[in-house]
């Protein structure tokens, strides 16, 4: 049975956490608009384009299912493309994982789910400081979640209205919020060099690679780079 004490921190730890996810709701609201729009022009309506949003929740997966679906590529084809594409998310959960320690196995499962890229940057800040509870990752997830999905629909929904929504820069959306992103985690200067690291393996290998590998591999190179860098502190 919880205590008043451990009662009174989830519910902070949820209000932090909400209060938390605002940063990232902004972000999405014009980069998940600008999805729902390039989905509805690929032929995709709210509806559809609001069950990829439930159940694929990745931005950079869903605009690269769109696009090869709009390229009549292969249900297999698509499957697997997102599925490399998304599997950067298995560093950002080995980098959560110590910080899960005291949350249960089956609260783990659920939270796992709802891991992005923003919502990472964010609760790997957070969980540095100290110990959090579930509820805060379930305040600042879920409410990311939902903002996406809303987002997704209302661009499929309304965004036919908008002449070019190059002109307005929404196809910057997605890296401009990556770039903020980053911006919160460069700490000091080994911080500094190990992204620029990173951003430069990745541009090389993008010519010499299929697919998405130029980003794991160069994020997997950069991180061991980092802990060489760290060690000799």
């Amino acid at each position: 049975m919880k205590t008043v004490m451990q009662q009174s921190k989830e519910k902070n730890d949820l209000i932090f956490g909400i209060k938390r996810a605002i940063p990232i709701v902004f972000g999405y609201i014009p980069v998940g608009f600008a999805m729902g729009v390039t989905a509805s022009n690929t032929g995709l309506t709210p509806f559809e384009t609001g069950l990829m949003s439930v159940f694929v929740y990745a931005g950079s997966a869903q605009f690269v299912a769109i696009d090869m679906i709009r390229s009549n590529a292969s249900f297999i084809a698509i499957i697997i493309t997102t599925f490399l594409v998304n599997l950067r998310h298995l560093l950002f959960s080995a980098s959560l994982a110590p910080h899960f320690q005291h949350i249960k196995q089956k609260l783990i499962f659920i939270i796992s789910f709802f891991i992005t890229d923003e919502s990472f940057a964010v609760s790997i800040t957070d969980a540095e400081q100290g110990s959090l509870s579930h509820s805060y990752y379930l305040g600042l997830y879920i409410t990311a979640y939902l903002s996406w999905i809303l987002s997704t629909v209302i661009g499929a929904a309304f965004g036919n209205l908008i002449p070019d929504t190059k002109a307005l820069g929404f196809d910057f959306a997605l890296p401009g919020m990556f770039l903020a992103l980053l911006c919160m985690q460069l700490k000091n200067i080994k911080f500094i060099f190990v992204s620029l690291i990173s951003g430069l393996l990745s541009i090389i290998l993008i010519y010499l690679m299929p697919g998405n590998w130029n980003v794991i591999l160069a994020a997997v190179i950069a991180a061991v780079i980092g802990v060489f860098i760290d060690d000799e502190d």
